[in-house]
């Protein structure tokens, strides 16, 4: 079970084992004041059939009925085993409407990403990955949601805002840099080194910080593109 991004009217991701845990933490976003729930599909049972996933949501829709919350599908399937295929997004969005405002796909399928949005236009995709943000200012897409944004928001916004190609090849040059070890690890000590503070390379077990060494050349290629050096 995760709780996590704790900023009204933003979007919180709802992680759970059980159909009442999910209600539980999803109706608790909604009475927070956030804009939106991610939902990444029930994950324990490897075999999850598009029925299953429909009684799950018809429960969130149920347990949020008096504050509603926009519910976004989270693709996730390298984590969850369980992917949203296009059938199931269709009928997600067919039967509760409105309710299903978006879907982030982390797979990495653009093909996947470009299909869901052609097939249902109302629906906003969100890749994660910055690289689609010229094509996301085109209309492709609604934007992206991508943890490497955490330490190059300046680029990316320069890209989204400004359609500027010299902001995204930086933004996707240090995206690539932070990829290549521990994704969280990497944006982390990238965090601690733009911020002065070492607080934010703390890590919760499982997940472990990077080794020395990987730290320290990762900080060396990335400042020159910061704007800093290690």
């Amino acid at each position: 079970m995760r709780l996590r991004g704790l900023v009204p009217r933003g979007s919180d991701s709802r992680t759970a084992l059980s159909p009442r845990g999910s209600s539980a933490l999803t109706k608790e976003a909604a009475a927070l004041g956030f804009a939106g729930a991610l939902i990444i599909p029930p994950f324990y049972y490897k075999t999850v059939e598009d029925d299953g996933v429909v009684r799950l949501f018809e429960r969130l829709v149920v347990a949020t009925a008096e504050k509603p919350i926009d519910l976004y599908l989270y693709n996730f399937p390298a984590l969850s085993g369980v992917p949203y295929s296009p059938a199931l997004v269709s009928r997600l969005c067919s039967e509760f409407g409105s309710r299903i405002a978006g879907l982030k796909d982390s797979s990495g399928d653009l093909d996947y990403a470009k299909g869901i949005a052609t097939a249902l236009p109302k629906l906003r995709v969100f890749p994660s990955n910055e690289a689609v943000l010229l094509r996301a200012r085109a209309g492709e897409f609604a934007g992206c949601i991508s943890a490497s944004a955490n330490v190059n928001p300046e680029y990316c916004a320069r890209a989204y805002r400004a359609g500027d190609e010299a902001a995204l090849a930086t933004a996707a040059n240090i995206r690539a840099l932070v990829s290549q070890t521990s994704l969280i690890a990497s944006v982390k000590a990238v965090l601690a080194f733009r911020r002065n503070d070492p607080a934010f390379e703390a890590m919760m077990p499982p997940l472990a910080p990077l080794s020395d060494n990987d730290k320290r050349q990762l900080l060396e290629d990335v400042a020159p593109l910061l704007g800093n050096t290690a």
